[in-house]
């Protein structure tokens, strides 16, 4: 239960949130109620329940095949000695595993008194659960750690805890928008905008207009399931922005994957020198700095706040 509470923690997600994704998704029910006697081990959940919870909590699907070797590990742990389910799960060597656990060396098959017995299995069986538990975590780790570099002393799985962001943004489908006015300096001679997005969702794309001239692209990124924060960075031609004081950039998706922004930087070139003309920061959080900026969004189907990890390496934080 702990492993599944430390997903619903890195999901940084509502009970409500959860029980309405399983719902959208058509599948196995998520009850907030059942939700939150699970995560206080008051219940140990169905398969099925795990499985759409860890769905709800964006769990990748490639991961999903070990929590369920591990529930299947767990469950049989639980059951009594001797009954019919425990017999029909057998392990490699053709020993029910049930009996595995609860038989130990010195075992002669005398009997003992039931009291005895029962409180024997009990202790061994909790002894089997932890294991598991521990196997558990190391399972998921491996599954969710990239290769490491031959060349790299460190394995690159490690993150520094400063490479961690919590941020609200919007994110809204194909044919959506969203505008807002930004500042820079008259005498630039060169405009870059950055956008923070999450490329846990691929392939998204928009085009960009300034002060209604086709500008730029957001050229579509490629899915990263484990480090999902980016700052994407895209050129404004000079000619669009040469002796302007403000902007008005408008992004409009044109990605069937939809488009999410969290937060806009402005950088421009003055004197030789890039430097910040101004920020915008995106999301129900942020509606002063949206305000500040004449930010608007048309369609709009999401506004959260995620915690997601930048990459290992600073130099692929920032991609164009």
């Amino acid at each position: 239960m702990k492993l599944l509470a430390e997903q619903f923690a890195r999901a940084d997600v509502s009970l409500r949130e959860l029980q309405t994704r399983a719902d959208r998704a058509g599948g196995t029910r998520l009850p907030r109620t059942t939700c939150a006697d699970m995560l206080a081990g008051r219940r140990f959940p169905k398969k099925a329940v795990m499985v759409a919870f860890l769905r709800g909590c964006r769990v990748p699907d490639h991961q999903l095949p070990a929590w369920e070797r591990a529930w299947e590990r767990v469950r049989v742990s639980q059951m009594p000695a001797g009954s019919k389910e425990d017999r029909s799960v057998e392990s490699s060597n053709g020993t029910p595993l049930a009996a595995q656990v609860l038989t130990a060396p010195g075992n002669t098959g005398k009997t003992r008194g039931p009291g005895r017995r029962w409180r024997r299995a009990a202790l061994l069986t909790a002894v089997a659960v932890l294991t598991v538990a521990v196997a558990l975590s190391v399972i998921i780790a491996q599954r969710m750690a990239p290769r490491r570099s031959a060349s790299e002393g460190v394995p690159d799985h490690i993150v520094d805890p400063a490479h961690i962001v919590s941020d609200d943004g919007r994110a809204f489908p194909r044919g959506g928008s969203s505008r807002f006015t930004v500042t820079v300096n008259p005498v630039n001679t060169g405009v870059r905008l950055i956008r923070r997005l999450d490329v846990g969702v691929g392939l998204q794309d928009a085009t960009i207009t300034v002060n209604g001239t086709p500008a730029a692209r957001w050229r579509p990124l490629l899915e990263d399931s484990i480090y999902k924060w980016r700052n994407q960075i895209v050129t404004i031609p000079p000619n669009l922005t040469a002796g302007r004081h403000s902007l008005t950039i408008v992004n409009t998706c044109v990605s069937s994957s939809g488009f999410n922004e969290f937060l806009y930087t402005v950088e421009h070139k003055v004197n030789g020198v890039w430097s910040i003309a101004d920020r915008i920061d995106i999301g129900r959080h942020h509606t002063a700095s949206e305000a500040a900026h004449d930010y608007r969004v048309v369609g709009e189907d999401w506004a959260e706040t995620q915690t997601f990890a930048y990459p290992p390496q600073k130099e692929h934080w920032s991609v164009y």
